[in-house]
């Protein structure tokens, strides 16, 4: 049931947005040269897909989770997309796709071996994963694993209709700031 207002909000977020995915691709492109950033994460099943971003970092920067990047990587635009959370527009188009969800845990990456044991223990790759969460809602990041992979775990003991509204609504209006850069 999720799955078709995924797709009919991913839809409608697309077509509407349209204007404003344009505007922040020819900005990226003076910016960073590479206004998209597409990277390799696992979701349901621990499946890997390519996540797609509006690059904040310059294109050197090392792949790596967020908080262990160094804040001298994001650029002043890129500083502008993560506070407004505009970077993640683009991936409208993983959950159009589904290979994510509007609300789930965040995907991760390869490397973040601890947050996977964690998730694994706990069976967190049983669901698509999602643009925001409970976990970005209350501000808990990727740094600390067992913290995060609890308070997914919640998320999906919990989820309903009317929470997968709640969080959706809640990251509209600016609440959490999930993973942060490091200073």
């Amino acid at each position: 049931m999720l799955r078709v207002f995924d797709f009919l909000f991913s839809l409608i977020g697309i077509i509407f947005g349209f204007p404003v995915l344009v505007v922040i691709f020819l900005i990226g492109l003076f910016d960073t040269g590479s206004p998209l950033f597409i990277q390799k994460r696992f979701g349901r099943d621990r499946r890997a897909f390519k996540l797609v971003k509006f690059r904040t970092m310059s294109r050197d920067t090392a792949s790596m989770a967020t908080h262990l990047v160094s804040q001298s990587s994001v650029t002043r635009f890129g500083k502008f997309l993560r506070k407004t959370k505009l970077d993640e527009l683009p991936q409208l188009w993983n959950v159009l796709k589904g290979d994510m969800s509007l609300v789930g845990p965040r995907p991760n990456l390869e490397s973040q071996v601890n947050l996977i044991m964690e998730r694994s223990k706990r069976n967190i790759y049983s669901v698509r994963p999602g643009i925001t969460g409970l976990a970005q809602i209350l501000g808990v990041d990727m740094s600390r694993p067992e913290l995060l992979a609890e308070t997914d775990e919640r998320m999906i003991s919990e989820m309903s209709f009317q929470n997968y509204l709640k969080f959706i609504i809640l990251t509209l209006v600016g609440r959490g700031a999930g993973d942060r850069v490091r200073n």
